[in-house]
């Protein structure tokens, strides 16, 4: 079995009906359909908004991590381009990236590279460059094929186990909108439970969940955040999950 991370971006115009998230998703569920491996699930990844950097709405690329055998790579590769090439709005600029973490060359300036997306304008030829030299797939699909410098950092943040969040809401059963910490990790994906000042949370404690029930990467896990109540009434619980705009940092 390899670890695989595959990553797309720009593959949306600004009133495109799928996003870039959507078509990950479906590429992560097309692989699991055919028996190609295990997803462990898509995170977005916030890359630089600058007046140089030509984007839709947010500049944010889409990860996800899998489980595979080898002998499916290649078909998962080619799928992946292929769907990207037919499904990417028109005038989008997809790029791919696929990375087995194992093999990555030199995996800390891959990292290294995901995180100066976050601050500094890149250029393509810098991303097709570090792709030749760490030995990760990474290709144009479409338009400039300006993509490939979101997609390749998009890995480079997930294979640093501490960036990005998960894609979409978690809807959880509760009662009267709290539940318990460890009801909480026995029905979502989720592995800690953490006060966002790095506080670990006891199974026994009580969480109430806002509209946005959404994990983050964080130490290579799957944390969800969360923050003392602010309106005073603790028979709910001392918690609350974070906001949107909390979640914003991440």
């Amino acid at each position: 079995m390899i670890r695989v991370l595959l990553c797309a971006d720009d593959t949306d115009q600004i009133d495109s009906e799928w996003g870039t998230g959507e078509l990950v998703s479906l590429i992560s569920e097309t692989m699991e359909k055919r028996g190609w491996g295990k997803s462990y699930g898509v995170t977005r990844h916030q890359l630089l908004i600058h007046p140089d950097i030509p984007y839709t709405s947010h500049n944010s690329s889409m990860c996800f991590s899998a489980d595979m055998d080898e002998a499916y790579l290649e078909a998962l590769t080619s799928y992946a381009a292929d769907f990207l090439a037919k499904e990417s709005a028109e005038g989008s600029d997809p790029g791919l990236c696929v990375a087995v973490t194992d093999r990555i060359k030199k995996p800390e300036l891959l990292i290294a590279f995901g995180r100066k997306a976050k601050d500094t304008v890149v250029t393509k030829e810098e991303a097709c460059s570090l792709a030749q030299q760490l030995g990760v797939h990474l290709s144009e699909h479409g338009g400039t094929g300006q993509g490939v410098i979101g997609a390749l950092a998009g890995v480079g943040l997930r294979l640093s186990g501490n960036d990005g969040r998960m894609k979409g809401k978690l809807k959880l059963k509760s009662i009267d909108g709290v539940a318990t910490v460890e009801s909480i990790l026995a029905q979502a994906n989720i592995d800690l439970v953490m006060s966002w000042e790095g506080a670990l949370l006891a199974n026994n404690e009580l969480v109430k969940l806002g509209n946005t029930v959404k994990p983050i990467l964080q130490g290579g896990k799957y944390v969800l955040l969360v923050a003392p109540v602010v309106d005073g009434d603790s028979s709910g619980g001392a918690w609350q999950t974070l906001s949107k705009q909390q979640l914003k940092d991440y």
